[in-house]
């Protein structure tokens, strides 16, 4: 098993954190199985794209939320990273009790 689960949706409230609040969440180590996923499909041509960071984040965005933590933007990055045989990420965390920003 690459996450330990896979939802289709957020079971957080929306956050509204911007690209730029999120870029000053230094990224940290996440193991893949700690990890669910916010996404049931993906695009395969993004996970092979070469250039699929080059406009956003270079890290995952993980919102860590009634002891889960919910992957919410990086899936394709994740999953390469698990083709690549590496079980672990760096991604951005934000701790989130529920109340917006």
């Amino acid at each position: 098993m690459i996450f330990k689960a896979v939802r289709d949706g957020r079971p957080y409230p929306e956050h509204n954190l911007t690209l730029k609040q999120w870029a000053e969440i230094p990224p940290r180590p996440l193991r893949l199985d700690q990890l669910i996923t916010t996404k049931r499909e993906l695009a395969l041509d993004k996970l092979l794209a070469e250039d699929s960071t080059f406009y956003g984040d270079l890290f995952p965005h993980v919102v860590q939320w009634n002891g889960g933590l919910y992957l919410e933007d990086g899936l394709h990055r994740a999953l390469r990273a698990a083709l690549q045989q590496r079980n672990q990420i760096h991604a951005r965390v934000l701790v989130y009790n529920g109340q917006p920003e």
